[in-house]
C-alpha cells in the first residue's frame, strides 16, 4: 500500500474530484499552504488528514511533507488538486511495491496524461513527460527547478507504465495565464541565478527525459522563443493531431514562453 499527499492552496473547486479518485487509498493527506476558502473543510469531511505549511516552492513543500508528516505507509504518492489517480495506476503501484524490485529504489517516475478541457493532448505535452511521484518517505529528496521540482541526482528511480490525469484547463485560460506568469518569473530567476552551458551530449542520450531537459536548457539561448515553441509543439511534435484542444494549448504555451523571455530581459536590465 501507499499513502497520498495532495498540495493545495484555495482548491475548493478541484479538490473534491481529486479526493474522489483516491477512494481506495487508506491514508490521504492534504498539505495546505494557507487556504482562505473551504479547501481544508472539504478535505476533512472526506476523511483526509490536513496539515498546513507556508509555501516557498514545490520542492521545499514536497520535502517538508516527506520529512514532517507521519504517513501510514513508507511509500507516498504526490498529487496536486487538479490531478486524478486512476484505478490502473493504483493497481500497478500496489503490485510493484509488493515486488522485490522496489527494495532497491527510492522512487518511481510516472507520466501524467495531460488534458485540456477533458481532451487528452499527448503530442502537445510531450507524453510521456516523466515525473517523480511515487517515492519513499522520508529519504526521497526533491530539488527545485524553475516553477517545479525534480528528483535529486542521487535518487534511484524506476518507471510505472500507467498514468495519472492532469486537467490543465481547471479555471480556464485566465487562471492558466495567471499561474504561468508566476511560473515564468520563477523560471527566469532560476535561469539567471544558475547559469550553465547547454549539455550537448545529452541530445545523443537514449534517455528521453535527459534529451527533453537538454532541449529546455537550449531554448533559453534561442531568439524568438514564443514562435519556436509553437512550431515545436504544434508542428514538430505533431500537436495538430490533438485537434482544437491541441491548437488552443500550443498557443498558450507560446504565450508562456513570451512571459519567460520578457522576465529574463527585465531581470537582466535590473541587475
Amino acid at each position: 500500500m501507499f499513502s497520498t499527499v495532495i498540495l493545495t492552496l484555495n482548491e475548493e473547486q478541484n479538490l473534491p474530484g481529486c479526493l474522489a479518485s483516491l477512494a481506495g487509498c487508506d491514508d490521504v493527506v492534504v498539505l495546505d499552504s494557507g487556504s482562505t476558502d473551504e479547501t481544508a473543510a472539504l478535505a476533512r469531511a472526506a476523511g483526509a488528514r490536513v496539515f498546513t505549511h507556508r509555501f516557498e516552492n514545490f520542492a521545499q513543500q514536497r520535502n517538508h511533507a516527506q520529512r514532517a508528516i507521519p504517513f501510514r505507509h513508507a511509500w507516498v504518492f504526490h498529487l496536486d488538486a487538479d490531478e486524478r489517480m486512476t484505478a490502473g495506476l493504483a493497481a500497478e503501484a500496489r503490485a510493484t511495491l509488493a515486488g522485490p524490485a522496489a527494495a532497491g529504489l527510492d522512487g518511481y517516475f510516472v507520466a501524467p496524461k495531460m488534458l485540456w478541457a477533458g481532451h487528452w493532448i499527448p503530442r502537445c505535452t510531450d507524453y510521456p513527460a516523466w515525473q517523480a511521484r511515487l517515492v519513499r518517505a522520508p529519504q526521497f529528496e526533491f530539488i527545485e527547478v524553475g516553477h517545479g521540482q525534480r528528483e535529486a541526482p542521487t535518487m534511484r528511480l524506476g518507471h510505472l507504465q500507467a498514468s495519472y490525469l492532469h486537467e490543465l484547463a481547471a479555471g480556464g485560460d485566465s487562471a492558466w495565464l495567471e499561474k504561468h506568469r508566476r511560473y515564468a518569473r520563477a523560471e527566469a530567476l532560476r535561469f539567471l541565478q544558475h547559469p550553465a552551458g547547454v549539455p550537448w551530449g545529452d541530445f545523443l542520450s537514449t534517455d528521453k527525459l535527459r534529451r527533453r531537459r537538454a532541449l529546455k536548457r537550449l531554448s533559453y539561448e534561442l531568439p524568438g522563443r514564443p514562435v519556436l515553441r509553437f512550431l515545436y509543439q504544434y508542428g514538430w511534435r505533431r500537436g495538430f493531431l490533438d485537434g482544437a484542444a491541441g491548437l488552443h494549448y500550443c498557443r498558450l504555451l507560446a504565450r508562456y514562453e513570451g512571459f519567460a523571455a520578457a522576465e529574463i530581459r527585465r531581470l537582466r536590465r535590473a541587475a
